[in-house]
């Protein structure tokens, strides 16, 4: 009798371990970047701001969110969706530099934080090189 209460406990378990994990697999959002690294090449520091946009997808079957996008320092400004991006949709994420009184070289990043799982983070890139401003 206890064999068979066993295999029923058993069978339960693994009946029910495999309808969640169904469950879980369902719904799920993904993210794909068409590009991760944008490079202005050269740029006047007296030129203006300068901004480049990052298109992804959501190639998931669940619906997607930007929880936050954080750049590394106070000269790169990211602009992200705020609502929902639905299952087979683009979107896009602005990131804006500020070359005033940074002459020379540049890479900065711009830190993505997502709901989907396993891939809850993508870094971005931006570079370039400013040319100071004559005086």
């Amino acid at each position: 009798m206890r064999l068979k209460t066993l295999f029923l406990t058993l069978t339960l378990g693994a009946i029910a371990f495999l309808t969640n994990a169904e469950k879980t697999a369902e719904g799920q959002p993904g993210i794909s970047f068409t590009q991760t690294t944008h490079d202005f090449g050269v740029i006047p520091e007296n030129g203006g701001s300068v901004t480049t946009t990052f298109e992804f997808t959501n190639p998931g079957d669940g619906p997607l969110l930007i929880l936050n996008a954080s750049a590394s320092c106070g000269c790169t400004r990211p602009e992200y969706p705020r609502k929902p991006v639905k299952p087979g949709k683009k979107d896009k994420i602005t990131v804006t530099y500020n070359p005033k009184g940074r002459p020379g070289e540049f890479t900065k990043n711009v830190t993505v934080r997502t709901n989907v799982k396993g891939k809850k983070k993508v870094v971005l890139k931006i570079k370039g090189n400013v040319t100071p401003a004559s005086n």
